[in-house]
C-alpha cells in the first residue's frame, strides 16, 4: 500500500533518486562501519557505543572530559575530547575521523534531573548548530540523530504517529524544544537521514532507574500527580533505544517514534512506580496549584500531552522491543533488584 506524503514538513521522505544514492553510499566493507557518535558518554551514548563496538564497527565518541575519554579508549573506541557547540573544533574532530555515519546524541540536561530553562535552551542550540555542524562536516555520511517523541500539539487523539504537529507554541520549554526539533529534523531529512523521536528514558543512567533522581523524587514523595493525570506518556528502556538506533544506521526516512507499546496516562504509571519503589501513593496536586509553584508545563505533561504511536519505526527499520511493556520495564528497574526477572 502506498503512503502518503505527511503533511508535516520535518517527516518528508527523500525522493526515489535520493534513496538510490543512499542506499549506493551505505554498501559498506563487510558490514563494518566507521561511526561518529557525538555524545558518546551520556545515558544512551555508553550502552550505544558498547553495542557498535559489539557489532564490529569503529567508533570515535565525543566528550567534553578527558576521564571519560580514557573510558571510551578503555572500552576499544576513539575518543574526541571537545565542546559540541565550539562549532569550529566539532567540524575538525568530524573530517579527522572521516566517518561513514555520524549519530548525534548530545544534550545538556543534567543527571539531578529537573532541567530548567537555561539547559533546554543548550540542548536546542546542541539539536540545531551541533547537527548543522556533523552535517556540513561530513556530508556522505549516513546521519541518525536523536528527537523527541513527545513534542506534538495536544488535540483530542490519546496517541500521535509521526504526522502529528509538533506543538512549536507550547509552554516553556515545551515550545523551545519542539522548535529545535522542527529545524533539526529538517536538516535531517534533507540529507537523507533519520531522526528518532524516543521516549521518555529509564533504565540505567537515566533519572528514572532506581538510582535516578526523578525515581528519587517520587519514593520520597517530592513528585505530585497534577489534575487528572490522564497527559500519556511514551516509555522507552534505554536498551530497547540502542536497539532501534542500529538499524538506524542502515535504513529509515524523515521521523520516526522510538517508544514502548503502550503510552501511559500519569495517572497510571506514577502509582504504579511508587509502589515498586516502596513509596506512598504520590501527592495530588490542583491544576491551578500546579500553574502556580511549577507552571504550565508541568500541567501540559500531567494532563494534555499525547503518547505515541511505534507502528511506523517497527515497519521501516524491522525493530523488535525487549521491553514492549512498560509495567514489566519498572519491575526490573525500579523494584527490587533481587526479585527482577529477566525480559
Amino acid at each position: 500500500m502506498s503512503r502518503c506524503v505527511p503533511s508535516n514538513p520535518s517527516v518528508r521522505r527523500p525522493n526515489d533518486a535520493d534513496d538510490a544514492e543512499k542506499r549506493d553510499r551505505l554498501r559498506w566493507r563487510g558490514g563494518r562501519v566507521r561511526v561518529f557518535v557525538a555524545g558518546a558518554t551520556g545515558a544512551l551514548g555508553r550502552p550505544l557505543v558498547a553495542r557498535l563496538l559489539e557489532a564490529g564497527h569503529e567508533v570515535v565518541g565525543t566528550t567534553r572530559s578527558e576521564e571519560r575519554a580514557n573510558d571510551l579508549r578503555a572500552q576499544g573506541a576513539e575518543a574526541a575530547v571537545v565542546d559540541a557547540l565550539d562549532a569550529d573544533a566539532l567540524a575538525a574532530a568530524v573530517r579527522r575521523a572521516r566517518p561513514e555515519a555520524v549519530v548525534q546524541q548530545l544534550t545538556a540536561l543534567p543527571k539531578a534531573g529537573a532541567a530548567g530553562e537555561r539547559e533546554h535552551a543548550a540542548t536546542s542550540r546542541l539539536r540545531i548548530e551541533g547537527t548543522r555542524t556533523l552535517l556540513r562536516s561530513a556530508p556522505g555520511a549516513r546521519a541518525v540523530a536523536q528527537s523527541v517523541a513527545f513534542l506534538t500539539r495536544p488535540d483530542g487523539r490519546p496517541i500521535h504517529d509521526e504526522d502529528a504537529e509538533l506543538y512549536v507554541d507550547g509552554p516553556g520549554s515545551v515550545g523551545v524544544n519542539a522548535r529545535a526539533v522542527r529545524d533539526m529534523e529538517a536538516d535531517v531529512t534533507k540529507a537523507g537521514g533519520v531522526s528518532l523521536r524516543y521516549g521518555f528514558f529509564y533504565g540505567p543512567g537515566t533519572w528514572y532507574h532506581r538510582e535516578g533522581a526523578s525515581a528519587r523524587d517520587i519514593a520520597e514523595g517530592r513528585a505530585p500527580l497534577v489534575g487528572d493525570g490522564q497527559g500519556r506518556w511514551p516509555w522507552l528502556h534505554v536498551d530497547d533505544a540502542v536497539s532501534a538506533t542500529l538499524p538506524a544506521l542502515e535504513r529509515g526516512e524523515g521521523a520516526l517514534n522510538i517508544c514502548d507499546d503502550e503510552p501511559a496516562p500519569v495517572a497510571e504509571w506514577m502509582p504504579y512506580a511508587a509502589r515498586l519503589l516502596g513509596a506512598d501513593p504520590p501527592p495530588r496536586m490542583t491544576i491551578p496549584e500546579a500553574l502556580e509553584t511549577a507552571g504550565p508545563k508541568l500541567v501540559h505533561y500531567h494532563t494534555t500531552m499525547p503518547g505515541a504511536s511505534n507502528a511506523r519505526a517497527k515497519g521501516e527499520l524491522g525493530w523488535a522491543l525487549s521491553w514492549p511493556d512498560w509495567r514489566r520495564g519498572f519491575e526490573h528497574e525500579l523494584g527490587d533488584q533481587r526479585a527482577a526477572s529477566s525480559p
